[in-house]
């Protein structure tokens, strides 16, 4: 009897725990590095609030161009000044936050002109941020987690292509794949990547676009979010700007609106990853009022 009362005890400790995780492990997750006042990557992660963040942007990559990281006022990955960042990615890590490179952009030059070239991109971003070995990797030594796909110009040509050459090098090292499409379904430039079936995590961006972002309701945006959660991800992430300012078409939610109306109707999906932020910069407060409740 005094075994079974246990037993009891025991299960009902493991219920009462799982009750107060969040559902599936959701978070939230930041792009960071676009401006020099946000404050460094390692205080990023020190809030607590993030368990993703994306570091923003290669800018230029493809098409025979020169790779370029582009942090804005943090460094010169030209001058050499950005590899002491390794120690911050690796500070991140250690407190089980995944550190992505993205990129493209809204304002980068990029493109890839065939399978072969996004072949090479892969094995560029492979050597220079993620497990393989270069003498000029622009974030030092560390060894990020992964790759954010924010494609937004271009055609949607072969970034299938790029998916699967970096997926591939996820038989040396586990290489995250994560995509950041426009919430109008399907996205013009990246359906044909997340149609491989091969990335972790989509955060849909809800914002700068009227017809399926937030407009007084959230009528648009669930329509937009049932799509979503169609296509073969694990989980996906609703996008949103963390200011009124940084989306300038719209889509910002007060952070009592998003508690209240919105995430209670999308938490219930088994796909629901959590809430993807637009960006460090902007992020004053906004992470730190939802993250209970995400």
């Amino acid at each position: 009897m005094a075994c079974q009362a246990k037993a009891i005890t025991l299960l009902l400790s493991i219920l009462a725990v799982s009750l107060c995780k969040p559902s599936n492990g959701a978070g939230i997750a930041i792009y960071w590095g676009q401006n020099g006042n946000e404050g460094s990557l390692a205080d990023t992660c020190n809030t607590g609030n993030y368990q993703f963040v994306n570091v923003a942007f290669l800018s230029s990559f493809g098409n025979g161009q020169s790779p370029v990281l582009n942090l804005a006022g943090h460094c010169d990955p030209s001058a050499g000044t950005c590899t002491g960042i390794s120690n911050d990615i690796r500070s991140c890590q250690n407190q089980g936050i995944k550190v992505l490179l993205s990129i493209g952009g809204g304002a980068g030059s990029y493109s890839l002109s065939s399978a072969d070239d996004a072949g090479q991109v892969a094995n560029y971003i492979w050597n220079n941020f993620l497990g393989g070995q270069s003498s000029s990797r622009p974030l030092g030594d560390a060894i990020l987690d992964g790759v954010d796909f924010d494609i937004e110009s271009g055609s949607g040509q072969f970034w299938d292509d790029l998916a699967r050459a970096l997926n591939g090098f996820s038989q040396q090292r586990k290489v995250y794949l994560a995509a950041a499409p426009q919430c109008i379904f399907p996205d013009a430039n990246l359906d044909t990547a997340i149609k491989t079936g091969l990335f972790d995590y989509v955060w849909v961006q809800f914002y700068n676009n009227p017809s399926c972002q937030y407009v007084n309701d959230a009528t648009g945006l669930l329509s937009a979010w049932n799509q979503w959660t169609t296509v073969q991800s694990n989980q996906i992430f609703l996008g949103l700007p963390a200011a009124p300012e940084a989306a300038p078409s719209g889509g910002f939610i007060p952070a009592d609106v998003l508690i209240s109306q919105v995430l209670p109707s999308i938490k219930g999906s088994p796909k629901y990853g959590g809430v993807m932020l637009w960006s460090k910069q902007y992020d004053n407060g906004y992470s730190a009022a939802i993250k209970g409740s995400v």
